[in-house]
């Protein structure tokens, strides 16, 4: 089912409606973690309860700029800094990988939303259509494959 994402209150719709549409897992793929973008406290709740959801709970991101994403002190970092386990953040190292303007966002019910451009809130959406998100989390596996852990964004144990 089409879901609108034509303007920044749309895509945010289909932000949340995704994140509520996820049983156990979500892949996020941003070149960077902006402003207000998934850190509203109604997201936070859909991604703190998806990491908590039990053994098979897996939220994966891919982040060009976690550095920008920690100085910035977005709340999803936060949120990935006390769940290690179930909620994991890379970063792309190959030239191909960190030329990749666009951001998707995947849950394991078959949604996406997709931004061609990330820094512009407009793009398409869908839930439940695994065809038209296999694309997506074809690239994203491969991405997440060849990328590193973003081990600046790590709790230090003191």
């Amino acid at each position: 089912m089409p879901l609108p994402a034509g303007d920044r209150t749309e895509v945010a719709a289909a932000r949340l409606h995704l994140l509520r549409a996820a049983r156990h897992r979500l892949d996020l793929y941003l070149p960077q973690l902006a402003g207000g973008d998934y850190g509203s406290a109604e997201e936070l709740a859909q991604w703190r309860r998806v990491a908590t959801s039990g053994r098979g709970a897996q939220i994966r991101i891919l982040l060009h700029d976690p550095a920008g994403a920690l100085r910035d002190g977005h709340r999803l970092v936060a949120l990935a800094q006390r769940l290690p386990s179930a909620l994991q953040i890379r970063v792309p190292v190959e030239d191909a990988d960190l030329a990749y303007a666009s951001a998707y966002l995947l849950n394991d019910a078959g949604g996406y939303l997709f931004l061609p451009e990330a820094t512009r809130p407009q793009g398409r959406a869908a839930d439940g259509d695994r065809a038209a998100q296999a694309p997506l989390r074809q690239h994203f596996e491969e991405v997440w494959e060849r990328s590193m852990r973003a081990t600046m964004l790590q709790p230090l144990d003191l």
